[in-house]
Formats: C-alpha cells, sequence, structure tokens
C-alpha cells in the first residue's frame, strides 16, 4: 500500500465526487491509496483505520469460518464503500478484503472525523441508500444465480474475475463459492474450452471470446 498525493491526489477526489456524499467538507480527512494486486486493503479481525471507498480495481470478500475453512464471499468493484458496517456498528471487522488487482481507494480517517460522519444526516442518508441497493442486488443475484446453469454463472464470474483476460482463481475456492463439486466445476471449464470461449493455460485459463462469454453472462442478468 502507498500513499498517491499532490496533483494526482486532486485528480482522484474530484473525478470522483466524493465531497456530494457529505454536508461537511470531507477534504482534510481524505488520503488517497494505491494497492497492489494481493494486497489486504482490510485485515479479517482488524477495526479498519479508514472508510475506504474504492473507485478502480477489484477485491475480493472473504470469510474465516470456526472450522479454520476460508470461504469467498463475494467480488467487489467499484464504486463501493468498504468498512461502513464497522463505523456504523463500532465492531470489528470480521471479514478480509484482498485486492485482485491494482486498485485505487480513497481513504477517510475514521477517529479524525468519527463524530461528524454519524451526525451527517446527508451522508447517513447517502450510506442507507447504499446498503439498500446493495442488499437487494445481492438478494436478485442469489434468486437469479438459483435458477441458472453454473455455465452461465461462471461465464459472469470468469468476466469479473478475470485480470488483462487471463483467469487464475483457485478451483476449489470457485467449487466453494458454487456450492457445487470440484469435478462439475472441472467439467464446465471444459465446455466452455471446448466451445472456444476459453482456452487452459499453465497460469489458468485465457478468455478468447469475449463476446460469448458476455452472452452467456447476459443470460443471468
Amino acid at each position: 500500500m502507498k500513499r498517491i498525493e499532490g496533483p494526482q491526489q486532486l485528480n482522484y477526489i474530484e473525478n470522483n465526487t466524493i465531497q456530494s456524499f457529505f454536508s461537511f467538507d470531507i477534504s482534510p480527512y481524505i488520503e488517497v491509496f494505491e494497492f497492489d494486486k494481493g494486497e489486504f486493503i482490510i485485515q479479517e479481525g482488524a477495526e479498519p483505520e479508514y472508510l475506504f471507498y474504492m473507485v478502480e480495481g477489484k477485491a475480493k470478500l472473504y470469510v474465516t469460518h470456526k472450522n479454520g475453512k476460508v470461504s469467498l464471499i463475494n467480488f467487489l468493484t467499484p464504486p463501493i464503500f468498504m468498512g461502513e458496517i464497522e463505523l456504523l456498528n463500532e465492531e470489528k471487522y470480521s471479514k478480509s478484503i484482498q485486492t485482485s488487482s491494482k486498485s485505487i481507494c480513497i481513504g477517510i480517517a475514521i477517529e479524525k472525523c468519527k463524530e461528524k460522519l454519524l451526525a451527517d444526516a446527508h451522508f447517513l442518508k447517502y450510506l442507507c441508500i447504499f446498503l439498500s441497493n446493495k442488499s437487494t442486488v445481492h438478494s436478485a443475484k442469489y434468486t437469479k444465480h438459483q435458477a441458472y446453469p453454473l455455465e452461465n454463472k461462471l461465464a459472469e464470474f470468469i468476466l469479473l474475475s478475470s485480470h488483462h483476460n487471463i483467469y487464475k482463481e483457485k478451483h476449489t475456492e470457485i467449487s466453494d463459492y458454487f456450492g457445487v463439486s470440484y469435478r462439475h466445476l472441472l467439467h464446465t471449464f471444459a465446455q466452455l474450452a471446448d466451445a472456444g470461449i476459453i482456452e487452459k493455460i499453465k497460469m489458468g485459463y485465457k478468455i478468447k471470446s469475449k463476446e460469448k462469454l458476455q452472452a452467456l453472462a447476459d443470460e443471468i442478468k
């Protein structure tokens, strides 16, 4: 993680109109961070120092169960707040957020303006709408996913999680994410490869036809 400063910092802040979420001047409490691929934005069990707002990149949300098993919950894409539940509930973060590509986040130093944040009706209204929309999207996505075969869901997932047309997520993690057997997942990858949509390579899979992959994914929408 590194801080972005100077004109580049101002560009990220101005281009993402983050000030519009608040009724007070948020600029004194803002920093801009760049995370390399694989870095943790928030460590599991740690209390976030910042309310993060992702403006570029991708990240994965994980949870560790009591038996030690780690599960992928969701992929996070901008624009999105991270750490908002902890701000409202005053609880330590129970899940980890790890980048899957280089990511840029605007960070709001919580301890420096927590009282202002929690007293800002304009911000809290925005946060309520944000959380409501996120919940609605997750519910709709879950319902739709129950109605479609793995081929469509996997196509959507490959598009979301690939980087520069290369997909290299762990099969064990993804079979658990979809609630299917490892064998079923491999069979579906083989189907997509046989159709010329993806190609097996040493590091994972290469997308050969983004259009066909998108067509499969669009059936879910």
